[in-house]
């Protein structure tokens, strides 16, 4: 049985270019809505992330005095002349901690210590767009 060209032309199925047209731009659409949230999440999750590492590390702090005695930790704290000598006094009292500073603070995000150890103030975190309170 032979059957013709537009018998078997109707039996053929597909996405006319109008159609798959319209599926991309919708998909376009989505996509274009999405990123800004995705970015934005992203940007939030690091600034978290940086808040919680300087709590720790104000809990960190708290720790070094016990185990060291205030006047040894104030001795110590006081010795310590820069941000990476003072975390690498600290580092053994956090509970996830990178080598070195720089590597433990997500990038572009930075902290001061304080002066004094003993006065028990919190480190000073500061952000791309300036000092974060927390």
């Amino acid at each position: 049985m032979h059957t013709s060209s537009s018998a078997s032309r109707s039996f053929i199925r597909g996405f006319s270019l109008v159609e798959m047209m319209a599926c991309v731009s919708i998909i376009g659409i989505i996509a274009f809505m999405a990123i800004p949230s995705v970015t934005r999440m992203r940007g939030d999750s690091e600034r978290n992330l940086a808040i919680a590492r300087a709590e720790s590390l104000n809990l960190a702090q708290a720790s070094y005095i016990q185990v060291r005695g205030r006047t040894q930790a104030a001795l110590d704290w006081a010795a310590a002349s820069s941000s990476a000598s003072k975390y690498t006094l600290l580092r053994p009292y956090l509970s996830f901690a990178e080598t070195t500073l720089s590597a433990y603070m997500p990038s572009g995000y930075s902290v001061t210590f304080p002066p004094s150890i003993t006065s028990m103030t919190k480190v000073a975190l500061s952000s791309p767009t300036g000092t974060i309170y927390y």
